[in-house]
């Protein structure tokens, strides 16, 4: 019960700041116009120019095009979502709140968890809505998702989310300032994009570069995103009549297929990656706010 209060509380503290929800939830959108306006060509042209002479029609490469900004956009969102709800517990600290909130009858363990829990309902609600966007905008450019393609893309966006919202706990947990965390947003919704393979594919990075990227679990989550959301266009143009080979050469070079030092990982590996590194960052972030608590107390 406390802890549905705490979730409770925050998701309200969060709402009731008009200026945030709206620019959280306008975000998505904007970044979604800038990659349709600035890359839709870009990776339009890239397919054709992966493909060769091999014909395609224009349906197939509006679709593929679609299914990579759009996962994109969510590999993005998930992330730089959270650091905008996380905000919530930045806010605490800077008004007060945080000490009366130390001294009331709850765990330290439980206030942790009711920041987590209540970033990642928020960071979900909007990425989901980003998400639907996607959707309607890849059923108008070329529908080639299945089924399995569509609820994947759910479960991808909702770990993604997890670990968004966990990675941007521990980091948030050390900022003071508004101007802090807003530094740290710009931060990262400048460079995670890159980092993770969103903005340009990691295969067309150097190779000791794209090395180092596959230690980062965000990689694997965007990789996922990109086999769900462009899968269904690859293999429609293999049932078109292109060969294996140059429909891997497709996957790879798109970062639907992801390497480990030149092992293929598969997508079963993608998932507990994600799913072990969410669970060790929300102990560390939960450890983090113990000790701190502790530490508090003994001043």
């Amino acid at each position: 019960m406390k802890l549905y209060m705490l979730v409770r509380r925050n998701i309200k503290l969060f709402f009731k700041d008009k200026s945030l929800c709206i620019s959280a939830l306008i975000a998505p959108l904007i970044l979604l116009f800038l990659f349709i306006a600035f890359l839709g060509n870009v990776y339009k042209d890239s397919l054709r120019s992966s493909l060769g002479e091999f014909p395609v029609s224009d349906t197939l490469v509006n679709g593929f095009a679609a299914g990579w900004l759009i996962s994109s956009l969510i590999a993005v969102c998930a992330v730089s979502i959270a650091f905008t709800a996380n905000l919530t517990m930045v806010q605490d600290k800077i008004m007060g709140r945080a000490n009366d909130l130390a001294v009331a009858p709850v765990k330290n363990s439980t206030l942790a968890l009711g920041y987590y829990l209540s970033t990642a309902i928020v960071t979900a609600l909007v990425s989901y809505i980003a998400l639907f966007a996607g959707f309607i905008y890849i059923a108008i450019a070329g529908w080639n998702l299945s089924v399995s393609d569509v609820l994947l893309t759910v479960l991808d966006t909702f770990l993604l989310v997890l670990f968004g919202t966990a990675l941007s706990s521990i980091v948030c947990r050390f900022l003071k300032s508004q101007g802090g965390i807003t530094a740290v947003e710009v931060v990262v919704s400048a460079a995670y994009g890159f980092l993770c393979g969103a903005y340009m594919p990691i295969s067309s990075l150097a190779k000791g570069l794209q090395d180092v990227l596959t230690f980062l679990p965000g990689t694997y989550g965007t990789s996922l995103l990109h086999e769900h959301l462009m899968g269904g266009a690859i293999d429609a143009i293999g049932a078109d009549g292109a060969p294996a080979e140059l429909l891997k050469g497709v996957r790879d070079g798109f970062d639907c297929n992801l390497y480990f030092f030149d092992h293929a990982v598969p997508e079963w590996v993608s998932y507990l990656v994600l799913s072990l590194t969410v669970l060790a960052l929300v102990g560390v972030f939960v450890a983090i706010c113990i000790l701190a608590a502790k530490k508090h107390k003994k001043k």
